[in-house]
């Protein structure tokens, strides 16, 4: 713990390695999962746990986890058929990319002046038969003054542009309906449920759908929802430009709302739409936050 006691961080052991941040100041807390895609399992702020987390598929480590802030790499969604054309080779990558689902290094810790934990992918062989580039994503998950920040470095290490479309794929606990005010400029979004842009005023019921909906048209770059508690309270995701679109996503009977930034559309990769790149031994750097306010 640091001298003035105040931002400590704790690696202890529960099925995987974890990581714990502490604001004692704030009543804040956050867990990162290094050996589950450094994923952060919980998210407590002001008290409030933010985060839903299915236990049993986070301790299954063959499953998709479903909670927590799993790391969306190098694609968010879905590929048309799981596959994608590059070069002139047909590659094959799961949904959500390579990131989530592989064990990441810890590269340090600090307690100065915040509570973090910076982690490392690089690719390998493993990596390259979905994804055939070369690369290294530098991740620190910070905790000030009781607010989550993600700084994000994704560095291209091949001699040819890399493809990128990353996001992130929180879910937030939630206190009874799924008819939420969302504080934010998009004015329509579409609907992946018929593929249509249809007009956003806001509020949209998502109790009922299986396929997520996207948000578009947004020049602001966060956005506002209600926390789980039913007094009250607000959440904020604030997000670097490069993540252009927020998608909303649920399971119904589930408690929780996923609110994810994400780069590009869903399939950017096939159609090349809006599609990234970072040039050969280029990199990106972004950052994304969690705040709440009671």
């Amino acid at each position: 713990m640091n001298q003035n006691n105040r931002y400590e961080v704790r690696k202890h052991h529960d099925v995987f390695t974890l990581y714990t941040l502490t604001d004692t100041a704030t009543e804040s807390s956050v867990t990162i999962c290094p050996d589950r895609g450094a994923i952060a399992i919980s998210c407590k702020l002001y008290g409030e746990e933010l985060f839903y987390l299915d236990e049993a598929t986070f301790i299954d480590p063959d499953a998709n986890i479903r909670g927590g802030n799993p790391i969306l790499f190098p694609i968010c969604g879905q590929l048309v058929e799981g596959r994608f054309e590059w070069d002139g080779a047909v590659y094959t990558m799961r949904n959500h990319g390579v990131a989530r689902n592989r064990s990441w290094d810890v590269v340090s810790t600090s307690e100065d002046n915040e509570a973090s934990v910076t982690v490392r992918l690089r690719s390998g062989e493993g990596t390259r038969m979905e994804y055939p580039f070369d690369f290294e994503l530098l991740f620190t998950y910070a905790l000030v003054e009781g607010v989550l920040h993600i700084r994000q470095t994704y560095h291209n290490l091949s001699e040819r542009s890399m493809p990128i479309y990353a996001g992130f794929h929180p879910y937030f606990r939630i206190n009874e309906s799924k008819n939420l005010t969302y504080g934010t400029d998009a004015t329509s979004y579409l609907d992946y449920n018929d593929n249509q842009v249809k007009p956003f005023e806001g509020q949209l019921e998502l109790d009922g759908l299986k396929e997520s909906v996207a948000l578009l048209d947004t020049a602001r770059r966060d956005i506002t929802f209600p926390g789980p508690n039913a007094a009250g309270g607000i959440i904020r995701l604030a997000y670097s430009d490069e993540f252009k679109y927020v998608v909303l996503w649920q399971v119904d009977g589930k408690p929780f709302v996923c609110v994810e930034p994400w780069m590009a559309l869903n399939s950017a990769l096939n159609t090349r739409v809006g599609l990234p790149l970072i040039e050969p031994q280029g990199k990106l750097e972004m950052e994304l936050s969690i705040g709440y306010t009671p």
